[in-house]
């Protein structure tokens, strides 16, 4: 009874701890948000390095405020050059201590605003899809020099996600039909929302890769930017990467780590229209093994590219 009544006691203290830290947050929060209610635009940005300034180079501070400045304000950096004594109200200061505060537990700033730039598209992201990399772009510029501009072709994207490497092609592929597939409902119902507002076309399936034994039609294009991360590479993976986006578009297992391409591979061979042609981004530490296991699967015409990080990044296989 007496180790009862000391296991209540401690578990009691431990409650009104956490509860106490929790407040005593809620009123810094409260207070900062009273002290910069009439805060300054010039002001902010010396708060931005203030806070983030341990965790962050100036650089990229001064990249997080430009953005979520301009999402919040509508401020380029000229309109805060010309009105350095614009005052924030109540409600902007709040948002702005919040997002300093998100920014201090690393959430990456793409899924602050919601929004992330790519190949001259702005896309709605949140933690179902990946945030688009600059690297993929690359590999959305190769497939568009391969190809002409009023060209009537089909187009199949595997692994979707945001809907960034489709949506790119159609707009810019007037004549092509575009059909995107992803696993995830969630991925499907936020590159809906991407297709629409970017007003383009999409046909899109949600289906596992994995369990496909057929496609429904044949393509001049199939493109996938797999997971392709091995486990033993987390080290390499950025906290806020590994916090906060979703780990089944990034990572596989160590001991198949081509399983999606060997999957997708297999598919193509089956389903690529005479002349067709399969595109990957891959891991720049298995372009040996790639290049290999294409080969083994019938096709005999492959190219590898860099990044523009000058890593092995992507391929073009055909048959």
């Amino acid at each position: 009874m007496h180790n009862t009544n000391v296991s209540g006691m401690l578990g009691s203290r431990n409650f009104y701890l956490k509860q106490s830290k929790t407040a005593a947050k809620k009123c810094f929060l409260q207070l900062k948000n009273s002290i910069f209610a009439f805060m300054k635009i010039n002001q902010l940005q010396t708060l931005f390095h203030k806070e983030l300034a341990s965790l962050f180079p100036k650089t990229e501070i001064d990249s997080f405020y430009n953005i979520l400045v301009e999402h919040k304000l509508g401020m380029t950096r000229i309109d805060r050059a010309m009105q350095p004594q614009f005052e924030l109200n109540r409600e902007q200061t709040s948002y702005f201590t919040r997002t300093i505060e998100a920014l201090r537990n690393e959430t990456p700033v793409q899924y602050i605003t919601g929004t992330s730039h790519f190949y001259g598209s702005t896309f709605n992201v949140n933690s179902n899809v990946l945030i688009p990399r600059p690297e993929t772009e690359d590999l959305v510029s190769w497939i568009l020099e391969d190809i002409r501009k009023e060209a009537k072709i089909d187009i199949l994207d595997i692994g979707t996600g945001s809907g960034c490497i489709a949506i790119s092609l159609a707009k810019n592929l007037k004549n092509a039909t575009v059909w995107a597939l992803d696993f995830s409902e969630d991925a499907i119902q936020t590159a809906k929302v991407n297709a629409l507002a970017n007003k383009v076309d999409i046909q899109f399936l949600q289906q596992d890769i994995l369990k496909t034994h057929e496609l429904d039609k044949s393509f001049d294009i199939i493109v996938s930017n797999p997971p392709y991360v091995r486990e033993l590479e987390k080290k390499e993976i950025q906290k806020n990467v590994l916090a906060y986006e979703p780990h089944s578009a990034l990572f596989v297992e160590d001991t198949n780590p081509l399983i999606f391409y060997d999957k997708i591979t297999t598919l193509a061979g089956k389903h690529l229209n005479p002349n067709g042609k399969l595109y990957f981004e891959i891991n720049q530490y298995l372009a040996t093994e790639m290049m290999e296991m294409l080969r083994n699967k019938g096709f005999t015409k492959n190219e590898l590219r860099k990044d523009i990080f000058g890593n092995d990044r992507m391929t073009k296989s055909m048959v």
